[in-house]
C-alpha cells in the first residue's frame, strides 16, 4: 500500500513538472510573454475582417431611374489584386443598389489596361445574381493604362441598341462611370467630349494617384459632381452610397391641370368679389353709425 502511494505522489509530480515545463516554455509565466500575447489578440480581434465578393448578398434598391450604365474600369500593373477585388466588391454594391432588369437598368463592364476587353454588354445579364457571378469573374489585364480606347469602346461597343442599350426614341439615361488610378497614356479629351456629345453622362472617379486633369477632361458637367477623388481603393466601395443618391434620385415633374387651374382662379375672383362688397357694405354702415350718434349729440 505505501509502495503505491510513492507510486502515485512521484506520477503526479511528473505531471505536475510536465505541465510547468510547457508552460514555461510557451511564456505563459513571463508577464511580459503574456502582456505581447493580449496585444495580437486585441489586434486580431479589433482588425475588420477581410471582405470578399458574395454575389448571393443583396441591398436596398432604387425604382426611381432606369438606365444603361457602363463602369469602365482600369486594371492596369499599377492596380493591385487586392485592390481590384475591392473595385469588383463597389461595381457588385451599385449592382445591389439598382433596379436591375430588362425594363430596369442594365449594365455592362469594360475592363481596359493597354488593351480593352468587354467583360459582358448591357443585353447579357438582367438579374443582380448573374450580374455579380459576372463581375467576380473579371481578371486584371496587368500593364498599360489606355483610357481613351477603353471610353471610346464602351461608346462604340456598349452603348448601341445592338449591344443592349435602348433606342434614343426612349430617352433612356447613359451613364459611364470610369474608376481609375493613374494618368492616362493616350488622350481622352476628344473621345470623352464625343461620347458627352452623343448623350452619355461621365462619372470619373480617381483613385490615389489619378491624374485631376484628365479626370474633369473625361467628366460632365458640373465638374463638383461628377469628379470624384479617393486616397486608396480601400475607401472606394463607400463611393456607393454617394451614386446612390445621384443615380437614385426621383426627378418630378409637376404637370398643372389646366381646368384645375380656371377653376381655382375663378373661385379665387369670386372670393375677392364677395370680401370687397362686405368691405364696402361694413364701411357704409359703420358711416351710418357715425351719423346718426352725431344727430343724437353723442359724438
Amino acid at each position: 500500500m505505501k509502495r503505491m502511494l510513492v507510486s502515485l505522489v512521484y506520477s503526479a509530480c511528473l505531471l505536475l513538472w510536465d505541465v510547468l515545463a510547457t508552460y514555461t516554455h510557451m511564456g505563459a509565466l513571463d508577464p511580459h510573454a503574456i502582456a505581447a500575447q493580449s496585444y495580437a489578440q486585441s489586434r486580431h480581434n479589433a482588425r475588420p475582417p477581410l471582405r470578399t465578393l458574395n454575389p448571393t448578398k443583396t441591398d436596398s434598391e432604387c425604382r426611381s431611374r432606369p438606365l444603361d450604365l457602363v463602369f469602365i474600369i482600369d486594371s492596369s500593373r499599377s492596380v493591385r489584386p487586392g485592390e481590384f477585388e475591392k473595385v469588383k466588391i463597389f461595381l457588385a454594391d451599385m449592382v445591389d443598389t439598382l433596379d436591375v432588369g430588362a425594363e430596369g437598368t442594365r449594365v455592362a463592364v469594360v475592363n481596359y489596361a493597354s488593351t480593352v476587353k468587354i467583360e459582358f454588354l448591357l443585353k447579357d445579364h438582367f438579374n443582380k445574381l448573374d450580374l455579380k457571378k459576372a463581375i467576380s469573374r473579371v481578371k486584371p489585364l496587368a500593364a498599360g493604362t489606355m483610357t481613351g480606347l477603353a471610353i471610346k469602346a464602351a461608346m462604340t461597343e456598349t452603348f448601341t441598341e445592338e449591344s443592349g442599350a435602348r433606342p434614343k426614341a426612349r430617352k433612356m439615361s447613359k451613364v459611364a462611370i470610369i474608376v481609375t488610378d493613374g494618368r492616362p497614356q493616350d488622350s481622352v479629351e476628344e473621345v470623352s467630349a464625343a461620347a458627352r456629345g452623343s448623350g452619355i453622362e461621365i462619372y470619373a472617379v480617381g483613385v490615389a494617384r489619378a491624374d485631376m486633369n484628365s479626370l474633369k477632361q473625361m467628366a460632365s458637367i458640373p465638374l463638383e459632381e461628377h469628379v470624384v477623388y479617393v486616397e486608396t481603393y480601400g475607401v472606394i466601395e463607400k463611393l456607393t452610397s454617394k451614386f446612390r443618391q445621384t443615380l437614385c434620385e426621383v426627378k418630378v415633374e409637376v404637370i398643372q391641370d389646366p381646368c384645375k387651374c380656371e377653376a381655382r382662379l375663378a373661385f379665387q375672383k369670386q372670393t375677392q368679389a364677395a370680401l370687397q362688397q362686405l368691405t364696402t357694405k361694413n364701411i357704409h354702415s359703420l358711416n351710418t353709425i357715425e351719423a346718426l350718434e352725431s344727430m343724437a349729440g353723442w359724438g
